[in-house]
């Protein structure tokens, strides 16, 4: 369907047509993605429910680790239910509006995640560099500011994006190579040029991406500095074996991410649409699951929770049989 130019784009609507150049085989490719995101839900919500009624658990780190599952969770709730639309009843259309809203939650929420992962490295520097001042720096009043600026920063930079699309004028396809409205899928369809959306999708990416990363970095380096400075073995290994979920929960956010951006902005013929497209959704989807096993074997406090939530339950479970 082509858009006549000048068409009120509130009138528009895209067709997301998935995988590009595996369309046939959407059904294949939806069950390991559900299965991804059926994990990633379960986790994250059994992980904040532990979080919420351990009272051992009420610490700084669990907290950044609770934002960081409802981050999880709003990102994948977002945008997997419409790829499974997709998948299993070929239903495509979006109108404009839910697209726009769609792409200003991913964008949102994924740049809250890579902020969150930055409040968990600085909270593993504290522990780690000032542990005596832990408690007195990381107060609960702090981290609900840390964690309102982080979720503002993302939302405040990512708030013209919708505007910048909507001015657009759509003349040529409305067919959207992609599972989910992502920004530059979304302006490459524009007749205009899309050099000022591209430039400022690029300064936002390195205002929260780079500022993260960087932040993260310098963490991590004083971190290693504090603990190589330690005088045992075994205080060494305790250190990092405390940041060794972190460092995980980095990796797995941050591969497919930076994949993602440079394979729509410099990627060109380089990359095959459906790699650029299945990477893009596990980077939605890997770290929602990931993370809850991630933190879950290795975290101690975490599995104990785990191990007596279980116990709760089959005592009650006894208690009522009998």
């Amino acid at each position: 369907m082509a858009t006549p130019n000048g068409t009120d784009s509130s009138l528009l609507q895209f067709i997301l047509n998935g995988i590009p150049g595996l369309e046939h085989a959407h059904v294949w490719i939806s069950f390991p993605f559900f299965s991804m995101y059926l994990i990633g839900m379960a986790g994250n919500c059994g992980l904040l429910y532990i979080i919420w009624t351990e009272e051992v658990l009420h610490r700084p780190m669990y907290y950044f680790l609770s934002m960081l599952s409802i981050t999880d969770i709003v990102i994948g709730t977002s945008t997997m239910p419409k790829a499974f639309c997709i998948f299993w009843l070929n239903f495509k259309a979006i109108d404009f509006s839910s697209c726009l809203v769609q792409m200003y939650v991913v964008h949102t929420f994924t740049g809250m995640e890579s902020g969150v992962l930055m409040l968990m490295a600085l909270d593993r520097f504290v522990a780690i560099c000032y542990p005596l001042r832990y408690s007195t720096i990381l107060t609960n009043p702090m981290i609900v500011k840390v964690g309102l600026v982080t979720f503002l920063r993302g939302a405040v930079l990512i708030f013209p994006f919708p505007f910048m699309v909507k001015k657009m004028q759509y003349c040529g396809t409305n067919i959207i190579a992609h599972t989910y409205c992502d920004h530059m899928a979304v302006v490459k369809l524009a007749c205009n040029s899309i050099r000022v959306d591209a430039i400022y999708g690029l300064t936002v990416a390195l205002m929260i991406g780079g500022f993260d990363i960087f932040c993260i970095t310098v963490s991590y380096i004083m971190i290693l500095k504090a603990v190589v400075g330690l005088s045992s073995k075994e205080a060494r290994s305790k250190a990092f074996g405390t940041c060794t979920a972190h460092i995980c929960a980095i990796t797995v956010s941050y591969t497919p991410a930076f994949f993602t951006f440079f394979a729509h902005r410099f990627g060109g013929h380089n990359v095959a649409p459906h790699v650029h497209i299945v990477i893009a959704n596990l980077y939605l989807l890997l770290p929602p699951m990931m993370n809850p096993i991630v933190y879950g074997v290795k975290t101690k406090e975490i599995r104990e929770a785990v191990l007596r939530l279980f116990h709760r339950g089959k005592t009650v479970a006894a208690h009522h049989s009998h």
